[in-house]
């Protein structure tokens, strides 16, 4: 029997990151293994024990995905040889998940019925509330599909919170938030719950896979909110080698992207800018900048700059040689083809 090379993702099956894994690879030539954590897909691959491994980076509403970015800054050595190789894009529509109201009529009647009909919920207007710091609240673009006077808890992955801030203020204000690994994780905490007070964000994928009844669709802040994905693998001599004379040019470099990271001096007045000027005086656009913690002293900063182009490019690869005069020290992460500019 032919082994397959295993595929890391952050589990369980359902989550957001399982359906990015599917749009990557093709299950019948992969084994796809769930895990726990985002730290569990980076050990799962430094080991060796998976061939790629997919993670969160980054959400068009909430930003950047934390928990990745400080195990790509890595400050305790445990991944040296983690890269980027390539990104998926996943349209992210969240669900509220959960069981009706002891007073609806039987467990999946009454929220389907409003799911067909798309009735909305009388108890509440969907208007939030003003507050002093906030005169003028944006109004919830969904509405619950039955009662939630029942819900005393909720669960979902911490990015989650992010995406949903106005729903939740309209409707769930005040009730208990329990951060979880993934939104899937979250439909199965919720499906196992016999008290039936809590709800889950999620998918409706996960209400498929768990049973769960939908209280309500669609209630992400943003319509076309989604959510970006990095497949990681560990380094290699390929990384290092020189692109071809025909990938030279603009159209080449937008048509890739990069990740590094950097420290610089936080005594030298402009370290920081000549890092980023290095950048500029060689034509290379920088397409994101995040500051992370970079754990030698409080309030010292290692900065993550994405942009256009790879290693191998001209362009890319002096700028590399200028940043190692003005930078402490540097880290390669990888190159990957730009996934929008394909779409395109």
């Amino acid at each position: 029997m032919q082994s397959h090379e295993q595929i890391a993702y952050l589990g369980p099956k359902a989550s957001y990151t399982h359906q990015a894994t599917l749009s990557a690879f093709d299950s019948d030539n992969y084994t796809f293994s769930p895990q726990t954590t985002i730290e569990d897909v980076f050990s799962q691959v430094q080991s060796g024990k998976a061939a790629f491994g997919v993670v969160p980076f980054e959400n068009s509403t909430n930003g950047s995905v934390v928990f990745t970015l400080d195990l790509f800054a890595d400050q305790s050595a445990k991944h040296p040889d983690i890269v980027v190789c390539g990104e998926r894009y996943v349209d992210v529509h969240h669900c509220l998940l959960g069981h009706p109201a002891p007073s609806g009529q039987g467990h999946t009647s009454a929220p389907t019925k409003a799911l067909q009909e798309g009735t909305k919920s009388p108890s509440s207007s969907g208007h939030a509330t003003p507050i002093p710091g906030n005169p003028n609240p944006s109004n919830s673009r969904a509405a619950p599909l039955t009662s939630l006077s029942h819900i005393k808890k909720l669960y979902s992955h911490p990015q989650a919170w992010g995406q949903c801030k106005t729903f939740l203020s309209c409707y769930l204000k005040g009730v208990e938030r329990q951060d979880v690994s993934s939104t899937s994780r979250a439909a199965e905490l919720v499906a196992a719950d016999k008290t039936n007070t809590s709800a889950a964000i999620s998918s409706g994928i996960a209400a498929q896979m768990t049973g769960l009844d939908f209280l309500a669709r669609d209630i992400e802040d943003e319509k076309d909110n989604a959510t970006r994905f990095f497949i990681i693998r560990r380094r290699s001599l390929e990384d290092t080698s020189p692109a071809s004379d025909k990938e030279d040019g603009q159209l080449t470099s937008q048509a890739y992207k990069s990740l590094l990271s950097f420290t610089v001096s936080h005594t030298d007045a402009g370290a920081l800018a000549d890092a980023l000027a290095v950048f500029k005086a060689h034509g290379i656009n920088l397409t994101s900048i995040n500051p992370r913690p970079s754990g030698e002293a409080p309030w010292h900063y290692m900065f993550f700059v994405e942009f256009s182009g790879r290693r191998g490019q001209a362009a890319v690869d002096d700028t590399l040689t200028g940043l190692d005069k003005v930078v402490r020290s540097w880290r390669w992460l990888g190159s990957w083809e730009n996934a929008l500019q394909q779409k395109r």
